[in-house]
C-alpha cells in the first residue's frame, strides 16, 4: 500500500499539487488523467523516489517493490536483447550465486555431524526456498514469453540492443520492468512504441497481474481495459473516481452538473436571506427574525463548484528540416484544360520562411497552381522546388483520402511521432474531437469532421513546406486560433489558399492575387491588400472577379452542327439562372461572416461569453455558414458545367 499525505509540489512559484492526499491499495489499477502539464508524470516520479515533493509524504509499505517506466530514459549498450532483459533478474542471479556458494561449501566440508554444518543445511534450504519464491526457476521462460509478447522474435534475442531503434529499445525496458514482478507498476505512456498486438498483450498482462498499477496513457481503450479507478489531476487538486475511464467521464459530468445546481440553489437562498436581513435590520418588530437569519447564514457551509481547467492548447509543428533558400520558383507556367486556359505565363518566387496567401475567385487557378507544385497535373513552363523541400499538403479533398476503417484517435496516433504523441487527446479536443468522439470510426464522420481530422494529421508531419488549401472551412473559432498560432510558430515555408481574412491577418506577409489567368504579387499583409482593392472581405474579391456571362460557343466541331436559336436561348437562360444562384449564395456568405464576426467580438467579453443563448446563436450561424458554403460550391460547379456544355 502507498499513502499520499498532504502532498505539495511547487515549481518557480507555480503550484503543481496543492496538499493532496489519497491511498493506493494493493490491487488498484489506477489511470492518472489530466491535461498535458497537469502533473501526471511528476506524480509517477515522486512515487518512484526520483523527485521530491515540496512538502508532504509518500509512505510505502515495508518491502514493497516499485517498478517505474518513464517516457524517456538512457539505454544501456553492450548487451544482446536477451542479456539486457535478463538484467531484470539481477537479484535472482545474485541469489543463485549465493546458493551455488553454499552448495560448494557443503561439498567441500566433511564435518557432517557438527552444529555449524547443520546450520549450513538450514541456510541453504532457506535460500533455496527464497529463490523459489522469487520465481527464479522460471526466469528464462518468463523472459522469452515477455519479449515475444512485446513483439520481438526469437531471432532478435541474440542481436545487440544498439541495432534497434529507440522505440524497440523502449520495449526492452518495458520487458525488464514487467519481469521484476513489482508490487506496484508505474507506467508513463507505455504504449507509445507498441503495435496493436503488443498493446493487447500488455493489456492482458496488466489486467491479470496481482499487483497495483498506476498508469498514464493517451490510449483510451487501453486504460479502459486495465483500470478500475481514475484519478483526475486538475489545477493542483485531484478528483478520485473508483471506476474506469469511460465511467469516470460520465460521473464527472454528472458531478459537475449536481454541484452547479446545488451551488445555484444555495446562492439563491443566501441572496434571499441577506435581502431579508438588510430590509428588516432596523425594524424592532423583526429583530428576532433578523438575528435568527444571521445565525442561520453563519452556520451555512458554503458550497463550491470544481474549477475547470480551460487553459489553452499551444500546438507546435515539429522543427522543419532545412530546405534550399528558394523552396518554390515558377517561370512561364501555363495550364489549360482542353481549350480552356486557367493560368497563362505565370511566374513567382517564394523564399524560405515566407508565409504567403493565394486569394481570388474560385476557379481562377489557386488550387490548380497548388496541384502543379504538387506535380499532380501536367503543365507547360518551369517549376523548380528547392533542395530538400518536404511538402505537407492539405487539399480540399484530403478528407476522402483517410482510412475509413481507423478511428479518429488511430488516424492521428498512426502519424504522430515524439513528444507530440503524449498530447494527442489535447490536440483532438482542440479540434472538437474530445471525449468519445475520438473513438468514432472515420467512416461515420461528416465531411467537416473528416476535414478537421485530415488537418490534424497534417500538423504532425515533419515538413518544411506547408500547402493548405482552404484549411479553415470547417474549423470553429478556437480551432482556427490553435492552427493559426501553430503556423505562425512554424519555421518553414507556408502557402495558404483561403478566404478567411481574420485567419490570414498577422499570418501571411505576401499575397498572390489570382484573376484573369494571371497571378499578381502584393508585398503586404492581407488587410493592406484589401485596402488597395478597397474591399472589406475576400468574398467581395470573389464576387468582383466573377466572369460575365460567356458567349454561346460554336460547338460545331463537337456536334456536327450549330446550336439552334432555341437551344442558345435556353442555354443562356440556364447560365443566368446559375449565376444568380451563385451570387445569392455569395451575398449570404458575406452576411453570415459579418454576423459571426460580430458575435465573436461579443464573446471576447467575459459577461457575454457565459451567455448560453449567444453561444447557441453563434453555433447556429456557423452551421448555417457551412451549409451555405456547400450550396455555393454546388452552384459554382453547376455554373461551370453549364458553361462547358
Amino acid at each position: 500500500m502507498i499513502s499520499v499525505e498532504q502532498l505539495r509540489v511547487e515549481f518557480s512559484g507555480h503550484t503543481l499539487f496543492d496538499d493532496i492526499s489519497f491511498l493506493v491499495n494493493p490491487k488498484d489499477k489506477i489511470a492518472l488523467v489530466g491535461k498535458n502539464g497537469a502533473g501526471k508524470s511528476t506524480m509517477l516520479k515522486i512515487f518512484a523516489g526520483i523527485q521530491k515533493p515540496t512538502s508532504g509524504n509518500i509512505v510505502v509499505s515495508p518491502g514493497e517493490k516499485i517498478g517505474y517506466l518513464p517516457q524517456h530514459m538512457i539505454h544501456n549498450d553492450g548487451n544482446t536483447v536477451m542479456e539486457e532483459a535478463e538484467t531484470a533478474f539481477s537479484s535472482i542471479f545474485e541469489q543463485q550465486r549465493l546458493i551455488d556458494e553454499l552448495t560448494q561449501e557443503m561439498i567441500d566440508r566433511t564435518d557432517y555431524e557438527t552444529e555449524s554444518y547443520m546450520d549450513l543445511i538450514d541456510r541453504l534450504s532457506q535460500e533455496t526456498e527464497k529463490m523459489n519464491m522469487m520465481g527464479g526457476a522460471d526466469s528464462k521462460a518468463d523472459v522469452e514469453k515477455t519479449l515475444l509478447g512485446l513483439g520481438f522474435t526469437r531471432a532478435d534475442f541474440d542481436r545487440q540492443t544498439t541495432e534497434f531503434s529507440g522505440g524497440w529499445r523502449m520495449r526492452i525496458e518495458l520487458a525488464k520492468i514487467l519481469l521484476q514482478h513489482s508490487d506496484v507498476l508505474l507506467l508513463d505512456e507505455p504504449t507509445n512504441h507498441l503495435d496493436i498486438e503488443s498493446i493487447q498483450w500488455l493489456e492482458n498482462f496488466l489486467a491479470t497481474c496481482g499487483g497495483a498499477v498506476i498508469l498514464v496513457s493517451h490510449d483510451r481503450a487501453f486504460i479502459n481495459a486495465i483500470t478500475n479507478r481514475t484519478i483526475e489531476i486538475s489545477l493542483g487538486k485531484i478528483a478520485d473516481y473508483k471506476v474506469n475511464y469511460d465511467k469516470y467521464i460520465e460521473l464527472r459530468k454528472e458531478r459537475r452538473e449536481q454541484q452547479i445546481r446545488a451551488y445555484e440553489n444555495q446562492q439563491k437562498m443566501i441572496a434571499e436571506t441577506e435581502d431579508f436581513i438588510e430590509r428588516f435590520r432596523y425594524k424592532a418588530t423583526k429583530s428576532v427574525q433578523v438575528q435568527s437569519r444571521i445565525k442561520q447564514l453563519d452556520k451555512v457551509e458554503r458550497l463550491e463548484v470544481d474549477l475547470e481547467d480551460n487553459s489553452r492548447l499551444n500546438l507546435k509543428f515539429p522543427p522543419a528540416p532545412r530546405s534550399g533558400s528558394i523552396p518554390v520558383e515558377i517561370e512561364n507556367l501555363t495550364k489549360a484544360y482542353g481549350d480552356k486556359i486557367i493560368l497563362d505565363n505565370v511566374g513567382l518566387i517564394i523564399n524560405r520562411g515566407e508565409k504567403v496567401a493565394f486569394v481570388g475567385k474560385n476557379g481562377e487557378g489557386k488550387s490548380t497552381l497548388v496541384k502543379c507544385i504538387m506535380d499532380e497535373v501536367a503543365y507547360s513552363g518551369t517549376m523548380k522546388l528547392g533542395h530538400n523541400v518536404k511538402i505537407g499538403y492539405f487539399a480540399q479533398n484530403q478528407a476522402s483520402l483517410l482510412d475509413e476503417t481507423k478511428t479518429v484517435f488511430e488516424t492521428i496516433d498512426y502519424v504522430a511521432v515524439g513528444d507530440i504523441r503524449t498530447r494527442i487527446r489535447d490536440i483532438l479536443g482542440a479540434f472538437m474531437f474530445g471525449g468519445e468522439a475520438s473513438d468514432k470510426k472515420v467512416k461515420v464522420l461528416s465531411g467537416g469532421e473528416r476535414s478537421r481530422l485530415a488537418m490534424i494529421r497534417l500538423l504532425l508531419e515533419p515538413v518544411n513546406l506547408l500547402i493548405l488549401d482552404e484549411p479553415t472551412n470547417h474549423l470553429d473559432m478556437l480551432s482556427k486560433d490553435v492552427l493559426k498560432e501553430a503556423i505562425k510558430a512554424f519555421d518553414g515555408t507556408v502557402i495558404v489558399v483561403s478566404h478567411d481574412r481574420e485567419f490570414l491577418d498577422g499570418l501571411v506577409n505576401k499575397v498572390y492575387e489570382f484573376g484573369n489567368k494571371k497571378v499578381r504579387e502584393h508585398l503586404c499583409g492581407i488587410y493592406e491588400f484589401l485596402q488597395t482593392k478597397k474591399m472589406d472581405s475576400l468574398k467581395e474579391l470573389e464576387v468582383s472577379l466573377r466572369v460575365q456571362p460567356t458567349k454561346i460557343i460554336d460547338n460545331e466541331k463537337n456536334t456536327g452542327s450549330k446550336l439552334s436559336y432555341e437551344a442558345r436561348k435556353e442555354l443562356s437562360r440556364q447560365i443566368k439562372k446559375a449565376e444568380r444562384a451563385v451570387e445569392q449564395a455569395e451575398k449570404k456568405i458575406i452576411s453570415l461572416e459579418t454576423e459571426i464576426k460580430d458575435i465573436e467580438a461579443q464573446l471576447l467579453i467575459p459577461e457575454k461569453a457565459a451567455d448560453g443563448t449567444l453561444l447557441k446563436t453563434y453555433e447556429n450561424k456557423k452551421h448555417e455558414l457551412e451549409k451555405q458554403m456547400y450550396e455555393w460550391g454546388v452552384s459554382t460547379e453547376e455554373l461551370e458545367k453549364i458553361k462547358n456544355t
